[in-house]
């Protein structure tokens, strides 16, 4: 799935598909109910039902119903079915694709990267889109979504939280780990992907939590709270998942409001229904 990043834009293939989906995907949430039929979100898409069918297959190995069944809200509240209890055992980090390491003032490594580090950072197709993706020596430091017209924006965006950094363009160097990090075929067995997270002590605990909430799972603000023992912070746990400076990985699309609403998200709703919608045909998929 993953290109040159230089190549990605609106001929690419892994955009015109994510810009269909999120065509359906509003429109789908316009007309929550009576829920719409096969032809009118293909043609909300552009698509004819047969090449709607076929995207939904690249995209996830998804049938139609499957994709209007996990965009709906009863998909949303049984994420959360027993999500009080995710965290009450010491079970080491649950995420099958990650090993991190934190970069904490608390810690013996510093709160920003030193001034003139070296990153680097590409633009990759993804399902969602153009990934941009920021890495260095230690491994993953950002990863953000973006539209073809918006891939500076969001470069820039994701490189505030190295304000001390200098940035160069090494697309060779950022495509292997694009591919790994939606590689669902991934093994237990391989290599794990490292990650850098660099933030507050607050905000570490909570993206520590985050790295918890397994495939098929999801958590409110409050359980977060919950986790890190400061069970009177769920707004400012929200404000930590807001500043997750890697997306995706570090999951803080599986995090829903009580009743199992979206609420909000960095990169769009749109995204954040794709990105649910996306696991529960990779779930599926390995069952």
């Amino acid at each position: 799935m993953t290109k040159d990043p230089d190549s990605s834009g609106d001929d690419s293939p892994a955009w015109g598909d994510y810009d269909r989906l999120e065509r359906a995907i509003g429109f789908i949430s316009r007309n929550p109910s009576p829920t719409p039929g096969l032809t009118a979100v293909a043609a909300a898409a552009g698509l004819k039902a047969d090449e709607w069918r076929q995207l939904l297959q690249r995209f996830a190995r998804l049938t139609p119903d499957a994709f209007l069944a996990a965009l709906s809200p009863d998909h949303a509240r049984s994420l959360l079915e027993g999500s009080v209890t995710l965290f009450d055992d010491n079970a080491p980090f649950r995420s099958p694709f990650v090993r991190h390491r934190l970069l904490c003032q608390e810690t013996r490594l510093r709160r920003h990267a030193r001034a003139g580090e070296a990153l680097c950072y590409g633009f990759h197709d993804c399902p969602f889109g153009i990934a941009v993706v920021i890495a260095g020596d230690g491994g993953l430091c950002g990863l953000g979504f973006a539209d073809p017209e918006r891939r500076q924006a969001v470069l820039i965006d994701l490189q505030q939280h190295w304000p001390q950094a200098r940035f160069s363009p090494d697309p060779s160097a950022t495509a292997d780990l694009t591919r790994r990090i939606f590689d669902v075929s991934a093994s237990p067995c391989d290599p794990a992907l490292p990650i850098v997270l660099d933030g507050t002590g607050f905000e570490l605990r909570v993206w520590e939590a985050l790295l918890k909430v397994p495939l098929g799972r999801a958590v409110t603000y409050s359980d977060l709270a919950n986790a890190i023992h400061r069970p009177g912070a769920a707004r400012a746990v929200g404000a930590a998942v807001g500043r997750n400076p890697i997306s995706f990985v570090v999951p803080c699309h599986r995090v829903l409001g009580k009743a199992g609403s979206l609420t909000g998200y960095h990169w769009g709703l749109a995204r954040k229904h794709a990105i649910l919608a996306w696991e529960a045909g990779c779930l599926a998929s390995v069952k």
